[in-house]
């Protein structure tokens, strides 16, 4: 029989379930809510809240300074180092080396606990660059002009090759592997010209060219170390247009570590970037390469080659571009250059976007050659929106040199006034033969 006793009996059954119900539910929801950026453990009233300001660094050599709130910590961390906690709820602690991300923990009375993690920005400050190679910077007649640009604030920074096409190595290097093949020269004092660069106000940007390499391509095949080259299908050595031994595997952990050892050794000695070139697949068809061990997707290699030296150049001071094909915006594939996967693994992409480069037509430029202006607005803002997925800035390569025109300082001006109006201010200027006219270039 249904009395009203037996239903109050019921009814306190139904709500102690229901309230148990609702608990089980609960605590995946707001597990949930903090999944991510911000994860709290153990929820009460007195669960402190923790924020941390955004962690931006333009110079990766000085301490990053991360400041925050988090009012009812007793304790807290920065990348497990102990940090205070004022009064009013503050902290501010410095970390060196500038980490890639910081994580802070806090800790308040009652055993709650709050993390953040933030990836640190890097946010280079910007050039004005002209390349020089080895062989040019040991020419006085050739470098005294470079200088003296930079004296008059032509150019903030010049562009030294580390290692060349070639595959050689501009001066003596101590990476092992350089020395066993014999790639190292002499044809600088590394930290000679790192401290006269630097004594001129100068930024130093380092050139790697990374896997192009007939040195260490030779080397290894003939010493039997053959997965180190990119082969034909039937076992020879890949040459596409660039000669016999020219393009390593990247997908091979001696090649990586090779180029990455040259990189960190380059920031050691003050360089104040690291600019790859030649930082893809040969072209050709996939289906008739080989590159042993690595049956990956070659895009990934090459971000995860990009990410990977980018974070031990960072820990020594320096930042991390790479060079890349103008064609690589909207055509990927024939050289496995992924803007928007590669912008996520490097602080700036410099697209080689010189107007003689480009066919009648590309972007809807009927004469690109002869339109320097509109070729490189319409490049450039292509890289400028796919870069904008990582957060890497674009600094592009424009054109010093004649080909089919002459090309003298309008046509610079030209296409730097174009850059600067789609998004991509800063700029390397490219001359195969390291001259150039000051009269390109206003003075600041």
């Amino acid at each position: 029989m249904d009395t009203p006793k037996r239903r109050r009996g019921r009814a306190v059954i139904i709500v102690l379930v229901a309230t148990t119900l609702a608990l089980v539910v609960l605590v995946p929801v707001v597990n949930r809510m903090f999944t991510g950026e911000l994860s709290v453990v153990g929820i009460d009233d007195r669960a402190q809240f923790l924020s941390v300001d955004a962690a931006q660094v333009k110079d990766l050599r000085k301490a990053l300074t991360v400041t925050g709130h988090a009012p009812s910590a007793t304790s807290l961390s920065v990348n497990d180092q102990s940090a205070p906690v004022g009064a009013d709820g503050r902290f501010s602690v410095e970390l060196s080396p500038v980490p890639v991300k910081v994580r802070v923990s806090a800790r308040d009375s009652a055993g709650n606990e709050a993390t953040r993690e933030i990836p640190v920005e890097a946010r280079h400050p910007g050039m004005r660059a002209v390349h020089m190679t080895a062989l040019a910077w040991s020419s006085a007649q050739l470098r005294e002009p470079v200088l003296q640009m930079g004296r008059e604030g032509r150019i903030d920074a010049v562009q030294l090759d580390i290692k060349d096409e070639s595959g050689e190595i501009g001066y003596d290097s101590g990476v092992a592997l350089g020395r066993q093949i014999g790639a190292t020269r002499q044809h600088y004092d590394v930290q000679a010209a790192v401290r006269q660069l630097h004594d001129a106000g100068l930024r130093v940007v380092g050139r790697v060219v990374a896997f192009r390499d007939p040195i260490l391509a030779r080397w290894s095949w003939n010493s039997g170390t053959r997965q180190r080259v990119v082969q034909t299908r039937d076992g020879r050595p890949w040459s596409g247009s660039y000669g016999q031994f020219a393009f390593t595997n990247y997908g091979d952990e001696d090649v990586v570590r090779y180029n990455i050892d040259l990189a960190v050794e380059a920031a050691q000695f003050g360089f104040d970037d690291i600019l790859y070139d030649y930082v893809r697949r040969p072209e050709g068809r996939l289906d008739q390469m080989r590159t042993p061990g690595f049956t990956g997707a070659p895009e990934k290699a090459i971000v995860d080659f990009l990410a990977r030296s980018r974070d031990e150049v960072h820990k020594r001071g320096a930042f991390v571009g790479a060079s890349v094909f103008g064609i690589a915006a909207d055509r990927p594939g024939p050289v496995a250059q992924d803007i928007p996967s590669m912008s996520h693994a490097v602080d700036y992409i410099s697209p080689m976007v010189y107007p003689s480069h480009w066919g009648p037509g590309e972007y809807g430029v009927a004469q690109p050659e002869a339109q320097p202006y509109d070729i490189t607005a319409k490049s450039v803002g292509a890289f400028v929106a796919q870069a904008r997925a990582g957060g890497a800035q674009v600094f592009p390569w424009l054109q010093a040199f004649s080909l089919r025109r002459t090309y003298g300082a309008a046509e610079v001006k030209a296409q730097i006034e174009a850059s600067r109006q789609s998004g991509a201010p800063s700029f390397l200027l490219w001359n195969a033969n390291c001259r150039y006219e000051p009269g390109s270039l206003d003075a600041r």
